[in-house]
């Protein structure tokens, strides 16, 4: 079975960005995504309707990565305390050596190549750092630049769920299931 520990906090760096850990301090920056109903429309969450439920979210995260259950990193351009936006896996399958990775920016980012970039640094970490053999996305199947930017980065469709996913509205919508095993060296 696979064993992670994310303690201490794996920070990530690339060309232009750092992943970090979202803290208390982002609170009001996540509650602009995650308040953001366009946004959110893709996302199997309840729109946040206050800062209570961003701080709610946050401790979940924290509690989750502490517990070693999944990780999300704060997406933030380097020398700039903003978050973007998040990424991480979500859901860990750790008998099968596999992750679900999830992610969102907020909408004034998009088109720039972030979520690509932070997308690379996750999903190379998944690999070197915790042996994962498989990383899954599952998305809405009208997310279109979501699926985009799995099958520019190597993930193939596998599988189209009808109806499996009950929404914070109460109805039942589809869901596309993306993967990819470990490329060979």
């Amino acid at each position: 079975m696979m064993q992670v520990n994310f303690e201490p906090f794996p920070i990530l760096v690339t060309e232009r960005l750092e992943l970090k850990e979202i803290t208390a301090n982002d609170v009001n920056a996540l509650f602009e995504i995650r308040r953001d109903k366009e946004l959110m429309k893709y996302i199997a969450r309840p729109v946040a309707t206050n800062l209570q439920d961003v701080t709610n979210l946050i401790e979940l995260i924290s509690r989750r990565r502490k517990s070693n259950e999944g990780i999300n990193w704060g997406i933030f351009l380097k020398n700039n305390p903003f978050l973007l936006g998040m990424i991480g896996f979500v859901n860990l399958y750790k008998e099968d050596y596999r992750a679900e990775i999830g992610y969102m920016l907020n909408g004034k980012y998009h088109r720039q190549g972030i979520v690509q970039e932070a997308f690379d640094a996750v999903v190379k970490y998944g690999y070197e750092k915790m042996n994962l053999h498989s990383i899954e996305a599952t998305i809405h199947p009208n997310n279109i630049a979501s699926a985009k930017l799995l099958e520019k980065k190597g993930f193939t469709r596998d599988a189209y769920f009808k109806e499996n996913k009950l929404s914070p509205e109460g109805v039942f919508e589809d869901t596309v299931i993306y993967s990819q095993v470990k490329p060979r060296e």
